[in-house]
């Protein structure tokens, strides 16, 4: 039984094992703390952790590992591997070290595609952005996003939301979002959005079978209701199919920036948990995107963005709305990653 050959991944699974007990998810975490002590049966996928580049943590290889070990239990192989998702036994051991070592190209495979969770719960804390926007400022949103993955986040207005006490969205929908909420209610305001689109270096489609069991296999075994959720939204987008590009981000961005925006159209550039992936350069380089095009927003043509993402030392995660052409950024909440509660700070 060999350990992860490097600190800075072997802290990347203890830490992500250590999130998920924390948040109830003792399954998955248990899963992660038995690929940290058998990851030597898989040569190939050992390998790529040990040499990975960049941060491991910011990269969520232990998350790419899960997300593959499920796949191949909702593939129903290995056999043994199968019985311990569906609770038929709880030796995690000998079930990961079996799917290791049989299934260690297909790991390795897995694990170099980032996550594609394109989780809607994050929805809600979107939405009480725009809602936080649209009160002070009542016009129609044209939505950008960047790392859509699958683009169900482009159909936020066909979900239903129960935000604290406010009820908002398409009440009849089967996509249903209701956090727990802690803090006052977000400032209740109608919604408009008259354009979504996004983009995705790798987009997935909502009407290909293997792009549904990709996003599925990347949910956690131990939260049905996530599995549900996400099954729901993946038919709303087959009936609704979002518009997702192919591209890079920053690029597309500028792209988009640069066209004319009708008078009276809040223009919102939306992202969660994207900028983890981005390098520092990059990071910069969409900021001073951003500053550019916020430099010449005016009140009848104003630009905001939306960022639901970690802070820099990995301590929360941070719903902030910054606004132009005031300049002003703001943290409106703190929230779980996958959206699972909202503290509500609200605006200054």
């Amino acid at each position: 039984m060999t350990m992860l050959a490097t600190a800075g991944a072997k802290q990347a699974f203890a830490r992500q094992a250590q999130n998920c007990r924390s948040t109830g998810s003792t399954f998955v975490a248990s899963v992660l703390e038995a690929v940290d002590r058998q990851l030597s049966h898989a040569p190939i996928s050992s390998r790529l952790v040990r040499d990975w580049r960049g941060d491991p943590a910011a990269a969520a290889v232990a998350l790419r590992v899960n997300g593959a070990l499920h796949a191949l239990a909702r593939r129903g192989k290995p056999q043994y591997l199968a019985e311990l998702y569906r609770g038929e036994h709880d030796d995690f051991d000998g079930a990961v070290a079996a799917a290791l070592s049989e299934e260690d190209q297909f790991i390795a495979d897995w694990i170099r595609h980032p996550t594609q969770t394109n989780e809607v719960a994050r929805g809600a804390a979107i939405m009480s952005a725009l809602m936080t926007v649209a009160a002070a400022r009542p016009m129609p949103f044209e939505v950008l996003e960047l790392g859509s993955s699958c683009g169900l986040n482009l159909n936020l207005a066909r979900y239903a939301y129960q935000l604290g006490g406010v009820s908002t969205g398409d009440p009849s929908s089967a996509v249903r979002i209701a956090p727990q909420w802690r803090g006052a209610d977000p400032p209740k305001a109608e919604v408009s959005i008259v354009k979504a689109r996004g983009v995705d270096l790798n987009p997935l489609d909502a009407a290909d079978p293997a792009h549904r069991e990709r996003l599925l296999s990347f949910t956690w075994v131990d939260q049905p209701d996530r599995s549900r959720r996400l099954e729901a939204a993946l038919l709303t987008a087959v009936v609704h199919p979002p518009r997702v590009d192919q591209g890079d981000a920053k690029l597309w961005l500028a792209e988009r920036l640069a066209e004319p925006q009708p008078a009276g159209v809040c223009r919102a550039v939306v992202h969660t948990m994207f900028t983890q992936y981005l390098s520092d350069q990059a990071r910069r380089e969409l900021a001073a995107t951003l500053a550019a095009a916020g430099a010449a927003a005016t009140p009848e043509r104003p630009l905001i963005e939306i960022g639901l993402e970690w802070t820099a030392d990995r301590r929360e995660v941070q719903l902030r709305l910054a606004s132009w052409p005031d300049g002003e950024t703001t943290v409106l909440a703190k929230t779980h990653p996958y959206g699972d509660w909202i503290e509500w700070l609200g605006p200054r």
